[in-house]
This record gives structure tokens, sequence and C-alpha cells, in this order.
């Protein structure tokens, strides 16, 4: 969302920028730089790497997964030649670049005036690139192109360059239509800057392939950015109009919520109008107001149109709603995603292990509220109701998404049953369509052909095809989403770990048919007990386990991979005979081979649909959904029947 900004004052002292790029282009490597280099930090402070990947998940994964924002207090030459030698105030959000969490980078896109976009200088524009750029281009935001990296390698500075502006014509025309005061014109002159953040420098001068940029610091950056972002605009003495963008938790005052103000005033203790998501309006008091300084928020009395500040004192207040003047009120328009693409099932767990591993959450009712939770910070989640009620539909932008939410409910101690992702339908003219992912891969050349053959069986099809010389091949294909579902884990196996592969929603078509996701069948136990090395040396050769010698396991657990197509009951739980008869190597179990440890991913990526994840503090472990053996044969029978 986007208020126009045409004839209107400006902040000339603040800028509001948002970096946005694909995962692992460097986007918070960046953020970090700019923090060092505009004296955020003292010469003495302690501060990790990638400073704003705060969570737990993001440090582990590598990823930005909550879109955040900081303050940059730049005084450089460039500060002084804007009329602002005291410096000037740059607001950055700091973006996801993965897909499946859109609905953060749509909120960041709302609070700026314009964007950075990143670039890696060897791998160029990949498909989440396109993800932002759209978004940003459909909000006529000004854009600045950096290309990031310059120092790789295998740089290739000049075809990236070449590549990011034909994207952006591209995107451009397809956008004509739905905004139709796009400018042109300043697409076609976007600023191109070089830079290595690793390095902290930057140039607008391009440099040769692999070398670093000319310039010691980032000051050609921040010189772009005051130059080509627009100030904030206002209008002289409208009334209040504060846009809620993001919530956040202190332990001391509650729920804040972060907000963009658009027009007006807002101070502590002021009351105003908070246009809630209903449409009713409600006077409340602003208790405690927060200004983001660095990576900290500090306590202010008052804030002016442009600022990003948090407010405390609302308890139920949720994203997309505005705080307006109470005696003129004008809420702002709801910010609005794009629809989910998966979805899975989340519920109590079912299992008969169920409540003994150190699992503090085990109710429906914990559940339901921990998602209901969830659903006030996460504008790009749904959650439905299913015909059990202990179990709900979760749907959401992408299967790391879903698999991210359950990761974190794990660690705050619920025990859960999650089910297999599926796709989520729309009826299209009475036919039925499937949302439909384009692929970006790059593999070296020798896997070409493993790769074209994995992806034609998902019913992929290949658009392009590109080879640079270097011994690397990209591709792209279109691929229905469900074709993706467990295509991650086969993708790394079939290219030794060396393939790159990264997709994005391109919209929907009509039902492409079955896929076959697995060709192995699932090794299932037969009995509860305890999995002996007795019974895993004579089941090894039938196919690969999940679980270890010793593990306990229960009737319906999946404790390994058949070779062939078809599920096996196994006794695992099976003790070698006692005799009186010695032998050199009977008690000799040293050829068990180790197990595959899967990940909550990977799980979900393995399971079929007649199969789910439970997920405890401790462990992750595949089952059936019906756990008794008689029960699945008849459920079988029914099946086939019908």
């Amino acid at each position: 969302m986007s208020v126009p900004t045409t004839g209107l004052l400006q902040r000339t002292d603040l800028r509001n920028v948002a970096i946005v790029a694909h995962v692992d282009h460097g986007k918070t490597t960046l953020v970090d730089a700019m923090l060092w280099q505009s004296g955020a930090f003292g010469a003495h402070d302690h501060v990790d790497e990638r400073a704003m990947d705060s969570g737990d998940l993001e440090r582990e994964k590598g990823i930005t997964i909550l879109a955040k924002n900081t303050a940059v207090e730049y005084s450089g030459p460039a500060a002084a030649a804007a009329g602002h030698p005291e410096g000037v105030t740059i607001n950055v959000i700091d973006t996801p670049g993965h897909a499946d969490f859109g609905g953060e980078v749509e909120r960041g896109l709302s609070m700026v005036d314009g964007v950075v976009l990143l670039v890696d200088a060897s791998e160029g524009p990949l498909p989440q690139t396109r993800f932002v750029l759209r978004k940003a281009l459909a909000a006529n935001l000004p854009v600045i192109l950096v290309v990031n990296k310059v120092d790789r390698p295998d740089a290739r500075i000049t075809e990236v360059v070449a590549e990011a502006q034909d994207l952006l014509l591209s995107l451009a025309s397809d956008l004509s239509d739905e905004v139709p005061d796009l400018d042109l014109d300043a697409i076609l002159d976007v600023p191109v800057v070089y830079a290595s953040a690793k390095a902290g420098r930057a140039s607008v001068t391009q440099p040769a392939d692999g070398e670093l940029p000319d310039a010691p610091d980032l000051e050609p950056l921040f010189s772009t950015i005051l130059e080509r972002i627009p100030a904030p605009g206002y209008t002289e003495n409208a009334p209040l109009q504060a846009h809620v963008t993001n919530l956040d938790a202190s332990p001391f005052l509650g729920r804040l919520a972060l907000l963009r103000i658009y027009n007006g005033t807002l101070r502590k203790g002021q009351t105003v109008a908070w246009a809630r998501r209903d449409g009713s309006l409600q006077n409340v008091r602003i208790s405690e107001l927060l200004r983001t300084k660095a990576l900290d928020r500090v306590p202010t009395d008052v804030a002016n149109p442009g600022d990003i500040v948090a407010v405390a004192g609302i308890e139920d207040i949720t994203i997309g709603e505005t705080l307006t003047d109470a005696d003129d009120p004008r809420p702002l328009p709801l910010i609005t995603v794009d629809d989910p693409a998966i979805s899975m099932t989340i519920g109590i767990n079912t299992s008969p292990l169920a409540g003994r591993e150190k699992g503090s959450k085990v109710t429906a009712r914990q559940v339901k509220d921990r998602l209901d939770r969830e659903l006030i910070g996460n504008v790009s989640l749904k959650v439905l109701p299913t015909d059990r009620p202990d179990s709900w539909e979760v749907q959401g932008r992408g299967e790391l998404a879903l698999a991210i939410l359950v990761e974190q409910m794990r660690r705050e101690g619920f025990e859960l049953t999650v089910g297999k992702p599926q796709v989520v339908t729309r009826e299209i003219g009475g036919k039925l369509h499937e949302p439909v992912e384009r692929m970006t891969i790059d593999v070296p050349e020798e896997y070409l052909g493993a790769v074209t053959q994995l992806l034609a069986a998902r019913k992929g099809r290949m658009e392009n095809m590109s080879n640079h010389g270097t011994g690397w091949v990209r591709m792209e294909f279109l691929v229905p989403a469900r074709g993706l579902i467990g295509f991650r884990t086969r993708f790394l196996t079939d290219t030794r770990g060396t393939g790159i592969a990264s997709s994005i929603a391109e919209g929907y078509e009509p039902w492409a048919g079955p896929i076959e996701f697995r060709t192995t069948g699932s090794l299932v136990a037969d009995r509860a007990g305890v999995a002996t090395p007795f019974a895993m040396l004579n089941l090894q050769e039938r196919g690969s386990f999940f679980i270890e010698a010793t593990s306990e396991v229960y009737e319906g657990q999946i404790v390994g991979e058949n070779s062939r197509g078809d599920d096996m009951d196994v006794n695992i739980t099976k003790e070698k005979k006692l005799n009186n008869i010695r032998s050199a190597t009977s008690e000799s179990f040293e050829n068990v081979i180790p197990p595959r440890k899967l990940t909550l991913e990977e799980s979900l990526e393995f399971a079929r649909d007649d199969e789910c994840v439970e997920v405890t503090p401790i462990s992750v472990r595949i089952r059936k959904v019906i756990l008794n053996q008689n029960d699945r044969s008849k459920a079988v029978s029914r099946s086939r029947k019908a």
C-alpha cells in the first residue's frame, strides 16, 4: 500500500528504504556494514554477525524470516550536501528473500518510499528477486540496483547488470496495465552501485570482475540513497494517519504495534482513534512511544510524518489497522497479501508416545490458542477447521513457511501431529486449477539429464536454458506446486549436493494429473517395543533405517524406507533366541548400517498421503495415519472398491 506523495511537503532529514533480494545475496550483511560505518555501535560493543537475524531459526538456517527495521544515523558528506550537516536518519527495512515469507515482504514495502535491490554478482537475478521486485514496482517505488559480492572469483558483473535491467523492463511491461502511473523513465534510469557488503565497500564505478570496489567504504551507497530515494511526503495540518505494519512484544510493555506515520503527529499520552479491521472505531491512549535507534528502541515524546515508531498500550491491535485522529478519523486501506498456496493439517499428538518427551503443551486448546496467536502477526497465514475437533488446516505461502511454524511450536514445548503438505486448489471457469511455480535451477552440466528427467516426472515444463560457459547450466521450469513437495531432497541427491534450486509462485493452471512423488515404500513397525540390532541387521537389505537400535517404536511407526515401491510391515523388535552353541560372530553387530536421520522438513517431504509426522520437543517421527495394521488393510480395501 502506498500513499500518494505528489504535491506534498517533505521530511528531507529522513529516508525510509527496504533492502530486498533473493535468499543469501547479502541483505543482512549489508545492513551490518551500514550500521557499523554510521557509528551505531561503539568500538568495544560485541555485535554478532548478521545482527538483524535475531531469531534462533534465522541464525541456524541462515535466512531472514521476519521483516525488521533499524535506523541508520548517517552524517557523511552526502548529508551535508543535502542541507543536513547534523545528519539524516535512514530507516532500513530488512525483508526476507524467500517467497514463502512474502507476507513479510509486503508489510515491509508498505513502510518505505523506495527499495535497494541487491543482486549477487555471480548468480544474478533469481526467482525471489523477481518476486520482491514485482511487489516494489506494483507499489510504484523507485529502485536502486546494488550488485553485491563483486569480489567473487566467478563474478560476471556486466552480464548481471544486463539481466537485472531486462528483468526490470519485463516486469514493468507486465505491470503497465495494473499500475497506470508506473514511471517507465525512472525504471530505465535505475542507478547501479557495485558493492562488497562483507568488505563494507561500494562504488558507482564498475570494478573488474573479482575485484573490490574502488571506494574504501559505503559512502557511494549512502549518497545514492539520499539522492534517489524520495523523502517522506505529508500534507500540512492533516489529521493523524498511522498504519500498523508489524507487531512485537516487550516483557515490560506488552504488545507493541510498529507503525509508519503518514500524516499528523503522534505523542506519548495522546488519545487517538483505533480503526479496527471490522470497521469499528475505538478511542485508545498511547501509553508509550518508542523510536528505533540502531538495533534498540528508545522512548520518545513525539513522532512526526514519515517516522517508523512503536506504540504500547493497545492490547488487541493487529497488522493492517490504523491509528488516526480521534476528532477526524481517516482510516488507511488494510494490507492485502497473496492467497496461500500450500496447506497442512496440524493437531495434537495422537501417538502412543504422546506426553512422554518433555512436551508441556499437549491439549487441543493450547494448540488452537498458539495458532490464533500466530495469525495476529502473520498476515499470510490462514487457519481453518477440519472434521476433527483436535486438528486444524493451516494454509501458508509455502512448505518452508509452514515447517518453520511447526519448528517454532516444537521448541516452545508443543507435541503435534502434522499432515503431509497439500496444495490449495481453486475452481476457475468450472475447471480445477492448481498453483504453479517458476523454478530456476543451476547445476553442473553433467547433471543436466538427471534434473530434466526428475522434473519431467513431476509435470515440469522447461521454459528456458542457458549456459554461461563456466561448466554450469541454468534452466527455468514451470512446475505444479505439488510437484515440488519432496523435490529438494531428491534434487540434492541426484546432483550430489551441488545443485541450486529456487522457485516463485507463477499463478494457477489446470490440474496437471497424477504425480508420483516416491518410487520407494515404507518400512512400518508391526508391533510396539524396542528396536534390536539383531532385527535391524537382518532387515537392512530391505532398505535404509530412520531410527537407531534400542529406540522405542510403536505399531504403525515408519522405521525406514523400503527399497521397493510398496510398504512392508516388519518386526524390528525381534530378539535373537538364546542357545548353548557358541559362535565367533553371534554377538557382532558392527555391520548394522548407521540410520539416516531426517529433519522436520525432510520428514514432511518423505511422508505419503496416508502418513503423517509426529513432532515433539525431542523427536521427529514419521507414522501411518492409521496405526493398526488390520485397520489399514481394511481402509485400503474400501478405497479400492470405491
